[in-house]
């Protein structure tokens, strides 16, 4: 696997420009297929071998955190994309609306992923779920339910840690909040929950959760699957005691439903190896790749059928929220608004 690693580049037009005509020596020919990935190397690599193995076909990939969208627009028919795997159904939208995605007619596909998971259109695929959740301290907060609504309740002042509120998760749950409570009751509770953050919001899910450990906040918020990968880190070994520390609350779990969003993936507009990337597509909305995602990620399946991990289930069922998708996405410009409009990234106590 050949393997560009962009951190968090691309944070600029003149960036994706400068990056569109570099000479990467990412491949064009038959048995290759070339990835863009907003998804980390670890939860994936395990799944392109796989392929590999299974087809025969090379997975030359680009990771990185932002811009790989506008990138594959700045480099229009010449882009080496084949297929883009995002973190969000607001990526795999912004994919549509950038016009770097194409239309993929797929029985395999459409017969391994339900119709609530993919675009009706066929320009983008959900491949697996995730909960919204948050990570209470097991030593001081004793209950066991809680809803999104409730983090805006001043008892929790100075008790909350989260990620950016422009981090593409924390948009998504934001917009579900527009699409059930109006934007007006949302930027209420954004500014309430901004009151009860213990800090300014940064770091990934897994620094929440360390927050929680240390005492400085008593509920995170996080993604199902980050869990799993602190209780399993033996590199770092500390995360096992920052997920010793918490328990996972599903939020509006006994009413509307947990906010779920999916990882998805895209046929570029202009793949110059369709044929290979299709058939990466299908082979990771087929039974072994979603298998992978279950066992190896811990992540929730798209497919039917396919079983969570022992780890998962020990967590518990959870009703989820059965709005579209697509309908959250639409508010995404909206939420993304709302967190500049009331000053959310720069914490409590601010104006």
């Amino acid at each position: 696997m050949t393997k560009l690693y962009f951190g968090r580049a691309l944070c600029c037009a003149l960036c994706f420009l400068t990056l569109s005509i570099l000479n990467l020596p990412v491949a064009q020919a038959a048995g290759e297929v070339n990835v863009y990935s907003y998804r980390q190397p670890y939860l994936i690599e395990p799944l392109f071998k796989a392929f590999t193995k299974t087809s025969g076909v090379k997975v030359n990939v680009i990771f990185a955190s932002k811009g790989l969208i506008e990138r594959m627009a700045a480099e229009g028919v010449n882009s080496p994309a084949d297929v883009l795997l995002t973190v969000d159904v607001g990526l795999l939208t912004s994919a549509v609306a950038k016009g770097v995605a194409q239309s993929l007619k797929s029985s395999v596909i459409e017969k391994n992923i339900p119709a609530a998971y993919r675009d009706p259109e066929g320009q983008w695929f959900g491949l697996t779920r995730r909960a919204r959740v948050i990570y209470a301290s097991k030593a001081r907060v004793k209950q066991d339910r809680i809803t999104y609504e409730e983090l805006a309740d001043p008892k929790w002042k100075g008790k909350i840690c989260i990620r950016s509120g422009q981090h593409v998760y924390n948009v998504a749950l934001i917009a579900s909040m527009i699409a059930h409570q109006g934007e007006a009751k949302t930027k209420e509770w954004l500014k309430g929950l901004k009151a009860n953050l213990a800090r300014k919001p940064s770091g990934n899910d897994r620094a929440q959760v360390k927050g929680v450990y240390s005492g400085e906040c008593d509920l995170a918020v996080g993604n199902t699957y980050y869990m799993a990968k602190m209780m399993l880190n033996d590199k770092q070994p500390e995360q096992k005691k920052w997920a010793a520390s918490v328990k996972m609350l599903f939020p509006n779990t006994m009413a509307r439903g947990v906010h779920v969003n999916i990882s998805g993936m895209v046929l570029a507009k202009h793949a110059p190896n369709k044929e290979n990337a299709i058939k990466l597509m299908e082979f990771l909305s087929g039974d072994k790749a979603q298998k992978i995602y279950a066992s190896v990620n811990h992540e929730y399946p798209v497919k039917d059928g396919v079983p969570w991990s022992d780890l998962v289930k020990s967590w518990g069922d959870f009703k989820a929220d059965s709005i579209s998708l697509e309908e959250v996405a639409k508010y995404r410009k909206r939420a993304s608004e709302l967190v500049d409009e009331v000053g959310f990234n720069d914490g409590p106590g601010s104006s």
